[in-house]
């Protein structure tokens, strides 16, 4: 692995020992990490803004929760150059379909021609939008509630519980949403004061708050995992 990717796989992890973190790395994730990923993970270790990538580790776990539940129709908000929605789109059925929202369909493209060699563009529907008109068009079709095996949330962290409140209505009952960038570079646990720039203050307070919404939200079982930045796996329950 190059050194820039060495440094930005480092970056995502909660783990402040890096050889620790490496080690699950190199010993459990990269030799099942299949070789469009590799591909894909490698290209955007060159981005400006690679560490906002879903973390390897974080991206197996997903890949698991996948499997487990038999996933088939899901949705992504916030796709970024695509790791997360190649690794989704790998582990779903042939006939499986993704809708994929995001602001800006450039950095999608970076990883497009991997997805396409892959063999999977097919699955993907991808939307260069805002996530809530989207969510919102899909509510006024009735077929559309409880039509969602999976969602998977990396995007504006303000909006995370308008997502929710979206994503409750369209999950299955037994359906998975999985939040990433919830313990925000484990700055939930430290005081406000030693937390550096203004942004990242205020996504800080976002992201609390949301995780408090989580955690008394009895329509979820949830499960935080200190993976990448932190993911928060919600298994809809009723």
């Amino acid at each position: 692995m190059g050194e820039s990717a060495r440094i930005t796989a480092f970056s995502k992890g909660l783990l402040k020992n890096e050889e620790l973190y490496q080690y699950i790395l190199e010993t459990s994730v990269y030799p099942r990490e299949p070789q469009p990923l590799k591909e894909l993970r490698e290209t955007t270790a060159a981005h400006p803004w690679a560490t906002i990538a879903t973390a390897p580790d974080a991206g197996q776990a997903i890949e698991m929760v996948l499997k487990l539940i038999n996933a088939k129709k899901t949705i992504e908000i916030g796709v970024f150059t695509g790791y997360s929605l190649l690794l989704t789109a790998l582990s779903i059925p042939d006939d499986g379909k993704i809708i994929a929202i995001d602001v800006d369909r450039k950095n999608y493209e970076i990883g497009l021609p991997i997805i396409r060699s892959a063999g999977v563009e097919h699955k993907i529907d991808f939307i260069e939008s805002q996530a809530l008109p989207v969510l919102d068009k899909l509510l006024e079709d009735d077929e559309n509630e409880g039509s969602l095996d999976f969602a998977f949330v990396d995007a504006d962290k303000g909006s995370n519980k308008n997502y929710h409140e979206r994503l409750m209505k369209l999950l299955k009952v037994g359906g998975v949403v999985v939040y990433d960038n919830t313990l925000w570079d484990g700055t939930v646990a430290m005081p406000e004061d030693w937390v550096d720039g203004e942004r990242k203050k205020v996504i800080r307070k976002h992201v609390m708050e949301f995780n408090k919404d989580l955690a008394t939200d009895s329509r979820v079982q949830i499960c935080v995992a200190p993976l990448g930045d932190g993911i928060t796996i919600c298994r809809r329950i009723f």
